[in-house]
């Protein structure tokens, strides 16, 4: 795709009759940068460049929209493959663990998330990841629009990612998931047992011919399963995970719950108030008194000295 791009410029950039270092006069880079651009080696253009570039050379956008597929390459191939499954998949289902899924972030939400654990080198680079999320929820829209199921761990809903205003925003566009008719959404509570896919995520990818994809994702790798017996298990572990969620009414009627305790500033009680309680719940019920540790002390024998 790289090389796709710099034979683009490098045609509109000969109709236009400039040479490279016109173009990077135009763009405000030096001639070298073209250069390397036209011949796809070097660092792969920024979206800001690409869009000095389509000003620059009249080419109504179609940098631009090639910038998201040279960008891909930058992923490990693990990564760039699922990105590029899930461009065509006709159905999509997904648990997340940890956070809400690419599809359904807001900006705000997707920029917190991305700026954490990432060796991005500048904030043009955070904006570029970015866009490229936003971008891929343009399908959601579109005529080809695949079915997304989504099971949230309650977790999700829990931890408030980029903080009270970000989150607020984030569930309202939970909420407004309901209006879709193409998305189901499910939240798995806290008060269901073990399962599979505990402290990761998983996605089952259905393609055009029928066949099925299944991708796992841990805080640092993810791994494409292609082996259709393995995509299968994985299939099934969904439907189980799906079949111990909340209905799609009592999820969000779940979300709504959460967004406006978030509202009013819910805050998780300090561990001195959480000890308190706890001492006057354990008094109440006739136990021990609660030392150091959490230990219960039997009642009727005083601690040594």
């Amino acid at each position: 795709m790289a090389a796709l791009f710099g034979a683009r410029v490098r045609r509109l950039r000969t109709a236009a009759g400039l040479t490279q270092a016109e173009l990077g006069d135009r763009t405000h880079v030096v001639s070298t940068r073209i250069t390397q651009i036209e011949r796809a080696s070097g660092a792969k253009p920024t979206l800001e460049l690409a869009r000095a570039l389509d000003a620059a050379l009249g080419a109504d956008d179609l940098l631009v929209d090639l910038w998201p597929y040279v960008y891909r390459e930058a992923f490990p191939d693990w990564s760039r493959k699922f990105m590029e499954y899930s461009a065509r998949a006709v159905a999509i289902r997904q648990y997340a663990a940890h956070v809400v899924p690419g599809l359904l972030q807001t900006e705000d939400y997707a920029r917190a998330v991305l700026r954490v654990g990432r060796t991005l080198g500048s904030e043009e680079q955070l904006e570029e990841r970015v866009a490229l999320r936003m971008g891929r929820q343009e399908r959601l829209g579109s005529p080809d629009r695949p079915e997304l199921w989504v099971v949230l761990d309650e977790a999700v809903l829990r931890r408030p990612v980029g903080g009270q205003a970000v989150m607020r925003e984030q569930l309202t566009r939970l909420l407004g998931t309901v209006t879709e008719s193409h998305i189901t959404l499910q939240v798995l509570p806290f008060d269901q047992s073990e399962h599979d896919v505990m402290g990761g995520s998983l996605t089952v990818l259905t393609m055009p011919d029928g066949s099925e994809t299944a991708y796992t994702e841990g805080a640092h790798f993810g791994q494409l399963v292609e082996d259709p017996d393995e995509v299968r298990s994985f299939a099934l572990t969904y439907d189980r995970l799906r079949a111990a969620a909340l209905p799609p009414l009592m999820s969000l009627d779940m979300i709504r719950s959460v967004r406006e305790d978030n509202h009013r500033g819910a805050k998780v009680p300090s561990r001195s108030e959480r000890r308190r309680v706890a001492q006057e719940q354990l008094q109440q019920s006739g136990g021990g008194r609660l030392r150091g540790g959490g230990r219960r002390v039997p009642r009727g024998r005083r601690p040594g000295p």
